[in-house]
């Protein structure tokens, strides 16, 4: 007898997740993950203050856009978790009435960690990419390097990456340019590298 098709992972599944626990569904397989460290935050939230004066208010820069922090994103039959996410406000015209979000983003920024980085590089940038989000950016905190990638076709195109020392000016924000050392207000730029942190469970 033919062995029973896998069972996909409902959203009841993911309700049911305890708190504490970061949980998407991504080509039918429930994922979770540890909430992040607190340098994975602190860079998120640095990220998001850097480019909501200039792009999300027009201080400084042209506006236009509008940011959210872990936004829930339907993406077709996958639920994911972006840890920054922008949309051009043309294509947002009202706050959305669900806890969800089923209009693919402009652009996302998955910051990774050791828990995440499997799916941040591998299926959810596939994911980013059929949907349409024309920008992702990938920050890595440990390694102090960002990469900004933009969508052609199908395929993502490097534009560039940035690391400790260097000033971020990629698209789609490279016209309010910043420090990417502005992202770890813990680290010396000319102290030696700090000891690795113990691996995440």
């Amino acid at each position: 007898m033919a062995d029973a098709a896998t069972r996909l992972a409902t959203y009841a599944d993911l309700e049911a997740v305890p708190d504490h626990l970061v949980a998407e569904i991504v080509d039918g397989v429930l994922e979770t993950h540890p909430r992040p460290r607190p340098r994975h935050g602190i860079a998120a939230a640095g990220l998001a203050a850097e480019l909501g004066p200039p792009f999300g208010r027009g201080r400084g820069g042209p506006g236009g856009w509008i940011f959210m922090i872990e936004p829930e994103l339907h993406l077709g039959s996958h639920v994911v978790v972006s840890d920054l996410a922008g949309w051009r406000r043309e294509r947002m015209v009202a706050e959305p009435a669900t806890a969800f979000v089923e209009t693919p983003p402009d652009w996302v920024c998955e910051i990774l960690s050791p828990s995440t980085a499997r799916l941040d590089r591998g299926p959810k940038r596939r994911i980013y990419a059929e949907a349409g989000v024309s920008h992702l950016w990938l920050l890595d905190p440990g390694e102090g390097v960002l990469e900004g990638f933009a969508l052609t076709g199908r395929q993502w195109l490097l534009l560039g990456t940035v690391a400790r020392g260097e000033v971020v000016a990629l698209s789609p924000f490279d016209a309010a340019p910043f420090p990417l050392d502005d992202l770890f207000p813990f680290d010396d730029p000319a102290a030696p590298p700090a000891a690795p942190l113990p691996p995440e469970v």
